[in-house]
Parts: C-alpha cells; sequence; structure tokens
C-alpha cells in the first residue's frame, strides 16, 4: 500500500501521502485508504484549504464522487457552502450541464442546479484527483456558466498533460502531491 508508481520524496510531498493505495488495477490509484485515516484526512484537509484561507472564496464546487469528501472538508475550513457537481442525470431539478470526454474515452456529463451559484461569488473546485483535466474544465465551465469566478482549484494531485498544464497557467491549482 505505500507509493509505488510515482517517486515518493519527503521534501516535496507530505507523509501522509504514503497512505494512498497505488497498487491497483488500471491507471487510478485508490486515495479512500488516507480518508478513512481521521489524522491524515484532517492534515490533507488543512493542506488543501491553507492557500485560500484569506482568499474571498464564496463556495466550493466539489466534483462527483470523491471530490464530494475532499471538498466537504475543505469547505468546512473555509467556512463556506458545498455546491456538488452532480453526474448527469442524477439531479431531480433544472439543471447546467456540461459533457466531457473522461480518461477512459467516454462522453459523460456533469451538472449543477441553476440556482447553486450566485452570479459573481468566487468559487474554489475541488476533485480528489485530476487526471486528463477534462471533468475539471466541465465543472469550471459550468461554474462559470452559472456566472460565478473560478478562485482556484485543489485536488491531491493533477497529473501532467497539455490540459492540465494549461489550466495550471489560467487557474490558481493547489496540490499536494507534486512530481519529484
Amino acid at each position: 500500500m505505500l507509493i509505488a508508481r510515482f517517486a515518493y520524496t519527503p521534501r516535496t510531498m507530505k507523509a501522509y501521502l504514503a497512505l494512498i493505495d497505488t497498487n491497483t488495477q488500471g491507471p487510478r490509484c485508490d486515495v479512500t485508504p488516507l480518508f478513512a485515516d481521521r489524522e491524515a484526512f484532517s492534515q490533507l484537509a488543512d493542506d488543501l484549504a491553507e492557500p485560500f484561507l484569506r482568499s474571498d472564496i464564496g463556495a466550493v464546487v466539489a466534483i462527483d464522487a470523491l471530490g464530494f469528501i475532499l471538498g466537504t472538508a475543505i469547505a468546512e475550513r473555509l467556512g463556506v457552502g458545498l455546491v456538488p457537481a452532480r453526474k448527469g442525470g442524477n439531479l431531480p431539478v433544472k439543471t447546467i450541464p456540461e459533457t466531457f470526454v473522461d480518461y477512459t474515452g467516454e462522453e459523460k456529463a456533469l451538472e449543477l442546479r441553476t440556482d447553486a451559484l450566485k452570479p459573481g461569488v468566487a468559487v474554489l473546485i475541488v476533485d480528489e484527483w485530476i487526471e486528463t483535466g477534462a471533468q475539471v474544465s466541465a465543472a469550471i465551465a459550468l461554474v462559470e456558466r452559472a456566472g460565478a469566478c473560478v478562485a482556484g482549484v485543489a485536488a491531491i494531485r493533477m497529473d501532467r498533460c497539455p490540459v492540465t498544464d494549461t489550466l495550471r497557467k489560467q487557474y490558481t491549482v493547489h496540490t499536494v502531491w507534486e512530481d519529484a
């Protein structure tokens, strides 16, 4: 259950990241062991929220599904509400939808309630792991279509690829797992 796929160096990453299971089937890691450790999870939420504590964040938009867990903890740290960006078709009310193609090559959708965000509110978007940038780009589009402003993006890790490199240039991105 220790870091296996990526080089772990204490000078660049927090020790609690060793709780992430990288010995998994397929390209994804399992962050749930980190979530299950109360102290480690609390420190993770503190670390991800810290750069945004002195900003004017008015809401956290958390991406379905594991982003909900992390986003809730960060929203609590920031003293703001949580707005879930749900998978398409799950909300029983009028929504703003946004489609994207995820890391599997499948077309999917995220949606927000049409009344979820106030125009002009500064939003922090949270997901547990950003692989290709497609899903977080859809969340950004939803926030902007709702009239709110993206103040930043927080995740345990954002993998490197052309889309995520562009996102890093356009938005304040804070992660705790960086390439060594």
